[in-house]
Order: C-alpha cells, then sequence, then structure tokens
C-alpha cells in the first residue's frame, strides 16, 4: 500500500483525505533530522509545512520518496534541487491561503497608516495620545506591488477597492494581464519611486533576494511605508532599520523575517515598525484549503500519476492522465530504444510529435522520452531528473509539433544524435492503444515490442530469415514475434524478434557470425 508521512501539524482534513482515497498514513510531529532520517525511507511522500526541514541528507534518506508536499506556498525549507536529483516530485499548494495572506497584506497596510499597533498599546497602558497618532488616508494614495502573482494579484484588486492607484514590478506580467488586472506595469525604478506604500509579493530566488537593499530604500518616497508579507529575505533588514530610524520611511510593516523564528531583530523597537509573527496564511480557512489541496494532489499523484502545482515536474492533470498513459508508453519505448543501441555520448535529442497527440500535454511525454534514453546509462534517472540530467550533460533537447501527421493519425518521433551518428525512431498507437514501432532509422516497420527483444540489422539477402530461425530454434529459444524491414531492395534490413525470456550471449555471439548480418543486440523492455 501506498504510504505517506504527515510530518507538521495541519487540518485533520488531509489524514482523513489520504485515508479515504486508500492511502496509508502516519501523523509524527516535531521529528528532529536524525530521526527524520531514520523513518523516512519507509513513505512513499512526506507532506510538511514550514517547521519539518528537508534538506539534501534527508532526501537522500528516503529510498522510496516519490512526491514531497508542502502545505503553503513557501519552500524555503525543501531543498528542491536535491529532490530534483533524486528524481522526487516537488508540490505546493499555492492557492489556498493567497486570500488570506493578500488581506493580511492590506491590514498590515492599515495599521501603518493609522498606527493601529502602537495607539492600542498606549490607550491601554492609559494614555489619552490622540495627537501623536496622527495618521494618513490610503485613498488616492499609490501602492507599488513587487510580484504581481497569486496573492498580489488580489491585493491589486483590494487596493483599488480602497480607491487606490496600483503600480505592479513583475518580470512575467503581461502587459495583457496587467490591463486586465488595472493596474500600471513599471519597472522597480519607478515604482519605488512613485509609490506611496510598497508591498512585496514575489518569491524568494537568486533573482530577488535582498532586493530592497539601501540603494532600493533610497529610491523611495520621503514619508512611504513597506510592507513585506511574502519572504524576509527579500529586505537587507539593516538598511531598513537605518531608513526607519533616519525618518527616510515613514513606517514598515513585516509579517516575515529573514531568520525565523524572528526572536531577535534590529528592526525590534523601532516606533515605525508593526510586526507579526509570520500570520499571513494563518486562517482557519486557508489552513483547511492547504491541507485539502495538498493531500489531493500527492493522492493523484502517487494513485494516479496526475500532477499539480509541481515545482520541478510537467503539470498533468486527472483527467489528462489516463490519456496520457498510452502515449507514455510508446515515448518510454521509444527512448529505451534509441538508448540500447546508441554507444557513444549524446549531444542532442529532438522529439517530434504530430497528429492526435499534439492536442494533449506533451510536456511529460518529452520527459519519459529522456528517461528512457538515459535510464541506460545511469540507474537513478525518472522523469523527474531527466531533464535537468539533459542539461548537466549539455545535451541540447527540442520539441517540434507538427499538428497534420502524414501516414498516421498520430505520430512521436525521436531523432537522437550521438557522437558519431543519428538514430531516428518513430512510434504510433493502435487502436488498441499499444504501443507499435513503424521506422527505425529510415527503414519501416510495423513492431509491437515485448519485454525480450532481438534487434538485428543485416544486408537484405536471401536465407537470412531461415538461418535466424534455425539458430533460435538450435538454441531453444521461443519466438513470440518476428518483424521484419528494409530500407530497399538488396539493401539496409533489420529484424525485431520478440522472445519469451532473456537471451544468452552465447547465442546472441552465434547470431552475429551468420553471414550479412551487421549488429546484434538484446533489448529489455521490462
Amino acid at each position: 500500500m501506498v504510504k505517506v508521512l504527515i510530518s507538521d501539524r495541519m487540518s485533520p482534513r488531509a489524514a482523513a483525505i489520504f485515508r479515504d482515497r486508500g492511502v496509508e498514513v502516519d501523523e509524527c510531529f516535531d521529528l528532529d533530522a536524525e530521526r527524520l532520517r531514520e523513518v523516512i525511507s519507509g513513505y512513499d511522500g512526506i507532506a510538511v509545512r514550514s517547521a519539518t526541514r528537508l534538506a539534501a541528507d534527508v532526501i537522500a534518506a528516503g529510498r522510496n520518496l516519490r512526491v514531497i508536499g508542502r502545505a503553503g506556498i513557501g519552500i524555503d525549507n525543501i531543498d528542491v534541487p536535491a529532490a530534483t536529483a533524486r528524481g522526487v516530485v516537488v508540490m505546493n499548494a499555492p492557492f489556498g491561503n493567497s486570500i488570506t495572506t493578500a488581506e493580511h497584506a492590506i491590514a498590515m497596510m492599515l495599521a501603518l497608516a493609522r498606527h493601529i499597533p502602537q495607539a492600542d498599546r498606549s490607550t491601554r497602558a492609559g494614555r489619552w495620545e490622540k495627537s501623536r497618532f496622527l495618521g494618513v488616508e490610503v485613498a488616492g494614495k499609490t501602492l507599488g506591488i513587487l510580484g504581481c502573482g497569486n496573492v498580489g494579484s488580489i491585493v491589486a484588486d483590494r487596493a483599488q477597492g480602497l480607491r487606490m492607484k496600483v503600480l505592479a514590478y513583475d518580470p512575467y506580467l503581461s502587459a495583457e494581464r496587467a490591463v486586465e488586472l488595472g493596474v500600471e506595469k513599471t519597472d522597480l525604478d519607478e515604482l519605488l519611486r512613485r509609490a506611496d506604500f510598497v508591498s512585496l509579493h514575489a518569491p524568494l530566488t537568486d533573482a530577488t533576494r535582498r532586493v530592497i537593499d539601501a540603494e532600493a530604500l533610497a529610491k523611495m518616497k520621503v514619508g512611504a511605508r513597506l510592507i513585506n508579507c511574502a519572504r524576509g529575505g527579500l529586505i537587507v533588514e539593516e538598511a531598513l532599520k537605518e531608513a526607519l530610524a533616519s525618518g527616510h520611511l515613514a513606517g514598515a510593516a513585516l509579517d516575515v523575517f529573514a531568520e525565523e523564528p524572528a526572536r531577535e531583530s534590529p528592526l525590534f523597537g523601532l516606533d515605525g515598525l508593526v510586526a507579526t509573527p509570520h500570520l499571513g496564511a494563518s486562517t482557519t480557512e486557508a489552513q483547511e484549503n492547504v491541507a485539502v489541496q495538498i493531500a489531493e494532489q500527492m493522492s493523484d499523484y502517487l494513485l494516479h500519476g496526475a500532477v499539480s502545482n509541481a515545482l520541478n515536474m510537467p503539470a498533468v492533470s486527472a483527467e489528462d492522465a489516463p490519456k496520457l498513459r498510452p502515449y507514455m508508453a510508446l515515448a518510454s519505448q521509444l527512448g529505451r530504444l534509441v538508448g540500447q543501441l546508441v554507444e557513444t555520448g549524446l549531444r542532442s535529442v529532438t522529439i517530434e510529435y504530430s497528429g492526435a497527440v499534439t492536442a494533449l500535454n506533451t510536456k511529460p511525454l518529452t520527459s519519459i522520452a529522456l528517461e528512457g534514453l538515459l535510464a541506460q546509462q545511469l540507474e537513478t534517472v525518472n522523469m523527474v531528473n531527466a531533464p535537468v540530467i539533459a542539461r548537466e550533460r549539455n545535451i541540447v533537447v527540442r520539441e517540434v509539433t507538427i499538428e497534420v501527421a502524414s501516414d498516421y493519425q498520430t505520430l512521436i518521433r525521436l531523432i537522437v544524435e550521438t557522437e558519431d551518428l543519428v538514430h531516428d525512431v518513430s512510434g504510433t498507437l493502435f487502436s488498441d492503444q499499444n504501443p507499435r514501432v513503424v521506422d527505425i532509422d529510415g527503414i519501416k516497420v510495423e513492431a509491437e515490442l515485448g519485454e525480450h527483444v532481438i534487434f538485428l540489422s543485416n544486408e537484405d539477402k536471401p536465407g537470412i530469415i531461415g538461418s535466424l530461425g534455425t539458430t533460435l530454434g538450435d538454441a531453444g529459444v521461443n519466438i513470440a514475434t518476428f518483424h521484419l524491414g528494409r530500407a530497399c531492395l538488396g539493401g539496409d534490413a533489420l529484424a525485431l524478434i520478440a522472445v519469451d525470456d532473456a537471451i544468452e550471449e552465447g547465442v546472441l555471439a552465434r547470431l552475429r557470425e551468420l553471414s550479412h548480418v551487421k549488429q546484434v543486440r538484446a533489448l529489455r523492455f521490462d
């Protein structure tokens, strides 16, 4: 039975969903790294929030691990490259807490504008300092949003409801999407220069880390206010301290810090600071939503191969997974066929899709074709890490789509260039949805591959078929299917012979000694 570990506290509905789907689940919280390394090998999946840290050594200990699910957006606590290298899918739940986080950012902005936390503390202390807490309206002000994805776009909508003008900086925001959201797309410098409030909603990447540094803060308006409900590493906290202390910024509201839990910070004690302990996703609704979402996604993947919101693998919907299954079998067979024929280093791989297959999501097909191709040389390759391995080895991978197939209703063609030659194989699906190889290096065939296959290339001469049959018969080898093809009369020819059992090397040696035989290979497709 498929087995999942929930290692952080989350809604009980997550465990209930796993069990309802037929997935065995254990809930073990507060495991230290040593204990987690000891137990993780017993699980196919692990569901976490932010407390559990899945470093490379922990992931490596998960010998049976297939999927990591983060019940939330941020994946700072997961070594995604290490998971990818091990072929482990990493999923998050990017939509379950988007509204909650956006609402918290709006709340933080209003708290800044009206000094609400400071006024609350003062009033409860018995002081009535009405004139001290003179605030500003947000209506008519300009809000600059850095990162206009799921959360940022909701913040933009809510801000417009407050009659604010919204600027957005996001390299991935199209002009059309900006118009749809009603925001003005700008570069970062212009956003900082014009905005009265700046709200951060970008992921923490190499490109965004420390994006709000002393130079960026100096570009902001005097008296502007900064809100961060995204990731603490986006801001250089010492620089922000100086900007607040000098009066250049009127205030900052932070839900996240560079180091968490933030029990100490250079910002603590400043009057202009509003701080909360990473509450952006902390509502009853959000915690329920992300737990349900990640449990459903992990179950769909482990039981049906459907992939949603993965950080390191193409998406495959639950609806598409059954449709893709026969095509994935075909792509895998083509990759494994060529992988067992090549003898020198790979330089490039072109996967050409034509006909009916072009209506489907072909990214997973490319990944599984690469897996089949590379699996003959590497033990740990799978469709998750195959594209990464190809890049690391400087193998150029291309996808080509042709909507209309010439000879077949659907066709997948794999062209593999090595250091000294090019292999070109094609396959299709027949009405029974079983894969068929229909072309190998320009020679037409029609072969359904079995578990054990003899690949033989030869000159097209009389007597070859008889010699093959006699040799195999004398060796006690039973032939399941026998597929032949030739380029032209008297030219190159080949045979794909499916047999019942693995072929001994001595039998292959006798086949190589036959007249006019060029190459003999034992292929496996189990």
